[in-house]
């Protein structure tokens, strides 16, 4: 992989600043033989969380070629990595395709019945079950899991949180044992 360059003016201070990139790493110091793939522009210091669901259409899950022709609009668009947070369609076969983006999954969002939108998550009865789902979903995933922090309970009428303390602090140590981040809707 060829490493890469950019240099621009550094917000908020608009100094001149050059960046090399390699393997996914951020570095300072010069590597020779890199390319310049951005030059004279603005650059944004941190991390941008920019995510999708490819497979998730207005009413859940899409059929395979509508993942497909959403993968199509990143790549079209100039997206060619996607960090998808929780998608109901299995997308993993994309990875064998050169001319869609990468995608780094979350595996399925997990939430409790009625509490998200119909057809995205996986509805989980009973609290005590989510340590399991979670580690399931991790196994699953790219690294991620994804969960559904609080949503509308119609029966309060407002945000209320989905799981308990305890359950999420094991949910959360599930996801860790299994080498996972979570990230979590809220």
């Amino acid at each position: 992989m060829t490493a890469l360059h950019i240099r621009g003016r550094e917000l908020p201070g608009g100094d001149e600043v050059q960046w090399w990139i390699h393997h996914g790493v951020l570095s300072a110091e010069p590597i020779a033989n890199a390319t310049t793939v951005f030059d004279g522009g603005w650059i944004i210091p941190g991390l941008v969380d920019a995510h999708c669901h490819v497979g998730l259409g207005p009413g859940g899950a899409t059929d395979f070629d509508t993942a497909i022709s959403q993968a199509e609009t990143e790549r079209d668009a100039g997206a060619l990595l996607l960090r998808d947070a929780g998608s109901p369609v299995d997308t993993r076969s994309f990875d064998d395709r050169a001319d869609l983006p990468r995608i780094i999954r979350a595996g399925r969002h997990l939430a409790r019945p009625k509490r998200y939108m119909p057809g995205l998550p996986i509805d989980i009865e009973d609290e005590s079950q989510l340590p399991a789902a979670v580690a399931e979903q991790a196994r699953w995933g790219d690294g991620w899991v994804k969960l559904v922090g609080d949503w509308i309970d119609r029966g309060v009428g407002d945000l209320t949180p989905l799981w308990s303390d305890e359950i999420l602090t094991a949910a959360i140590d599930a996801a860790h044992a299994e080498g996972a981040r979570v990230t979590a809707h809220v």
